[in-house]
């Protein structure tokens, strides 16, 4: 199952190295390209994905379709289940997928051992009290997963959870997420323009609204900042409407690929978003924030969940309030010297923490473990 082809220097393995493990990955509903998936077939030359339509990630793709009770929910939330995997039929080492109370996860269960195959679950998770362990039928699906054999925890939080949830903690292995800091990197001088940036869904749980709420104060005392908004979903109108009236002040942008994202952040000089929990969710994590440090900026969010993994000091995690949200603003945009201290050492952080091939060579010796 070797791959035709890759991105410009990203090997799954250097000349000499074994190949990897041969691992079966089911994709859930909605799957993000560029994320899980895409860091497996890094690590080893040997993936092979189902889904309902690829990703988009340079792995074989099976197609299989979905039975699903609605459409409202996505990835490891859906009410969605693989129809007719009890075809596939590859030679494989390992059955993946993402997240315990998937219920796609629960099928990988059952595949694994008709293929004589051992399982992993990779996992962000980082509440052992989400009701999703709970409810049904998410709940027999967790049941089933916790019996894998490997958990690829991607954050510190997810591996406290599975140990919590009873799992052996010799059976988890914490794996940071691999951040390709070629792609994402400051340019040569540091931006001197006060200019924020948002990355992430216009969705109320993402805090766009609290952000712009916080900006109309930072032009109060920086008035020439600018805040540009990268991202689609529910909020956009709303989005386009208070950018319409700050006098070029916001500029929507809209969702980007990644290169697209990451010709933003080299523009930009603070990275703003605003999460608030829901009663299934809090951030565990952020991507955006690492790759926006990586780029060099400086980051200003409000404490949600874990996302003090990726967000340290002396970058701001802030109260869910508009003037706590403005206080962070205009305290990294009304000084571009301790700008470019702080995001000259965020980009340290990441390349020490996240870079890419250290984390993919992490991921791979996990599987051998």
């Amino acid at each position: 199952m070797a791959l035709a082809t890759r991105q410009s220097g990203e090997l799954a393995t250097q000349p000499g190295q074994p190949s990897g493990p041969s691992v079966c990955w089911l994709a859930l509903p909605g799957s993000r390209p560029n994320r899980e998936l895409h860091w497996l077939s890094l690590a080893s030359d040997s993936i092979v994905a189902v889904g309902e339509r690829p990703t988009g990630d340079p792995v074989p793709f099976v197609i299989r379709p979905y039975r699903r009770i609605t459409r409202r929910f996505v990835e490891a939330g859906s009410l969605a289940w693989f129809a007719g995997l009890d075809t596939i039929d590859v030679e494989t080492e390992w059955v993946a997928s993402l997240e315990l109370c998937a219920l796609v996860t629960g099928q990988a269960s059952s595949l694994a051992r008709r293929l004589h195959a051992r399982q992993a679950v990779f996992t962000w998770g980082n509440d052992p009290g989400n009701p999703m362990y709970r409810l049904p039928p998410y709940r027999q699906a967790t049941q089933r997963a916790k019996r894998a054999d490997l958990f690829i925890c991607l954050i510190q939080a997810a591996r406290d959870h599975c140990v919590q949830l009873g799992i052996p903690e010799e059976r988890c292995r914490v794996v940071l997420p691999p951040i390709d800091t070629q792609l994402f990197h400051p340019l040569d001088k540091p931006v001197e323009e006060p200019i924020a940036v948002f990355c992430s869904p216009l969705a109320p749980n993402k805090g766009i609204d609290r952000v712009l709420d916080a900006f109309r104060l930072v032009l109060a005392r920086v008035p020439e900042a600018r805040l540009l908004v990268m991202g689609s979903g529910p909020l956009e109108a709303m989005v386009r409407e208070r950018a319409a009236l700050s006098q070029g002040a916001i500029e929507l942008i809209g969702a980007q690929d990644r290169e697209g994202v990451a010709a933003v952040l080299r523009q930009s000089a603070v990275l703003v978003t605003a999460p608030r929990p829901t009663a299934v969710w809090n951030e565990q994590f952020g991507l955006a924030y690492v790759e926006a440090m990586a780029s060099g900026l400086c980051v200003v969010t409000t404490a949600c969940g874990t996302n003090y993994e990726a967000v340290r000091p002396p970058n701001l995690r802030v109260a869910d309030d508009q003037g706590a949200l403005a206080e962070g603003l205009v305290h990294f945009l009304a000084d571009p010297a301790r700008r470019a201290t702080v995001g000259s050492r965020n980009r340290a952080e990441v390349v020490e923490r996240f870079e890419l091939h250290q984390q993919v060579d992490r991921l791979r010796a996990a599987f051998d473990s």
